[in-house]
């Protein structure tokens, strides 16, 4: 039995090649018929769909919160709760600043650039909001989670502004990229007074800006609190601080050589993936979907709403292969779609765009140690609007990790699904012009946004094929 047992771990290895070798053998003209009599071997390819999950929502109260984007606001929703968004951040420094024919007095003002895309909110563009920024006392702790508590990390009398900063989602400045994506920005002006102890520290001491960690000694950054209204959430996703300043030059005109002073802006600081940016994140769950989750039905809510508990059926699919695929076989695909139904709401919060299948005992090390998917133990599908549903198209590897198993355990099937934001990067090509690759530099919670759906897990498809050759007497 153990050289039977052996064996049948070696059997997903076998090439493609040496099968299809097989087959041509068999269509090979021959000018021998010794044996056709006796022996008639071909190839069968087996579809199997008959395979079902089990699938509950599981609560998550906080998230690790380490994306670029930046969330601020406060909506209500009778179907999906009360959710309100702050933020803290630290700043990248930039390694020089212009110091040449500038003195401190030149600093002029410094501005918070905060951009966003034209659709990049959850809510009414025309709500009157409030913001109020406030200078950290201390530095942030790491790792940092959704429900951090700021109270001991500002100082409420030491805000930058004596009123709420009114903004709208509609009015605002309009930005284009150098890809020609359009943004709009807000703009809050900082104290002078900061701008000059910024310039001052560079001219003291430079090696306070040469690393985020260094500079957050310094200045520890900014908390961005929700100050009014309701009605409106933003994802900010570029976060940056302005410098305007004056330069001083001499030019020659004419042989003349005359004073002329420049008006200059740099960015000096910016929110990078490098620093500790944070959500603050405070939702009250609806007791609507509350309600459906203790009527066994499963959702998605984000962000730090509910996850997906799925029981993959791997130890039914590896009997069903190992039952019929016989010694010469080889695993083709295997595939999972997950229907989806949206939720309806007057704020059209939509499924999340993009969502990750992992085993529940990596979840936590996957987030922590900035990993992205990798097709055996982790997923990732983007949510198709279309045809409402998630799919997850490259789970062969996994199949064949449990086939090398002494015995699959109840973790080895176990997975979550879980809302995340996704960072992807281009890249060209130095063969082929004008084309480019896209490929996933980052995989973090969720955090653009409210999101929620409902997963329909009694309509599952999952698809395993596999060829295997039949012989026959």
């Amino acid at each position: 039995m153990a050289t039977i047992k052996n064996k049948m771990k070696i059997f997903p290895y076998i090439a493609l090649s040496c099968l299809s070798s097989c087959l041509f053998m068999a269509c090979e003209d021959s000018t021998s018929t010794l044996g056709n009599s006796l022996v008639t071997s071909g190839a069968e390819v087996v579809v199997d769909s008959a395979f079902t999950i089990q699938g509950s929502s599981l609560r998550e109260e906080a998230v690790l919160s380490r994306t670029t984007n930046q969330l601020l606001g406060k909506i209500d929703a009778k179907e999906f709760g009360s959710i309100s968004a702050d933020f803290v951040t630290q700043f990248m420094p930039s390694q020089q600043l212009d110091t040449v024919g500038v003195t401190v007095n030149d600093i002029d003002s410094v501005r918070l650039l905060m951009f966003y895309q034209t659709n990049g909110f959850t809510g009414d563009s025309l709500v009157p909001m409030g913001l109020k920024v406030y200078p950290l006392t201390r530095q942030l702790e790491s790792p940092i989670y959704s429900n951090f508590n700021p109270a001991e990390y500002y100082n409420e009398g030491d805000c930058w502004s004596s009123q709420p900063f009114i903004y709208s989602a509609h009015d605002q400045y309009n930005d284009t990229l150098e890809d020609g994506t359009i943004y709009k920005r807000l703009i809050y002006k900082l104290p002078i007074e900061f701008g000059r102890k910024v310039f001052t520290e560079y001219l003291n001491n430079p090696s306070t800006f040469s690393s985020p960690q260094a500079f957050a000694q310094f200045f520890p950054g900014l908390y961005v609190k929700n100050a009014f209204g309701t009605g409106r959430i933003t994802d900010f996703n570029q976060t940056k601080i302005n410098f305007y300043y004056r330069k001083h030059a001499k030019v020659t005109v004419d042989d003349v050589e005359r004073d002329t002073t420049y008006f200059m802006y740099n960015t000096y600081l910016a929110v990078t993936p490098e620093i500790l940016s944070n959500n603050i994140i405070r939702y009250s769950m609806s007791s609507m979907l509350e309600d459906m989750v203790a009527q066994g039905q499963t959702l998605l809510v984000a962000p730090t709403g509910y996850n997906a508990r799925i029981i993959f059926p791997g130890r039914e699919i590896v009997n069903k292969y190992r039952e019929d695929g016989g010694d010469m076989s080889v695993i083709n695909t295997l595939n999972m779609t997950i229907p989806v139904e949206s939720i309806s709401n007057p704020y059209s919060i939509a499924p999340p765009a993009n969502v990750l299948l992992v085993l529940e005992k990596d979840k936590e090390a996957f987030f922590a140690e900035n990993k992205i998917n990798d097709e055996k133990t982790s997923f990732l599908s983007t949510y198709d609007s279309v045809n409402q549903r998630y799919v997850f198209s490259g789970m062969r590897d996994y199949l064949i990790s449990l086939l090398e198993k002494d015995a699959i355990t109840e973790e080895d099937v176990t997975f979550l699904l879980i809302p995340v934001d996704v960072t992807y990067e281009s890249s060209s090509s130095e063969y082929y012009y004008g084309t480019s690759t896209t490929y996933v530099t980052g995989i973090q919670p969720y955090v653009s946004g409210p999101a929620m759906c409902k997963l329909n897990l009694d309509e599952v498809k999952i698809r395993f094929t596999y060829s295997k050759q039949s012989v026959k007497n």
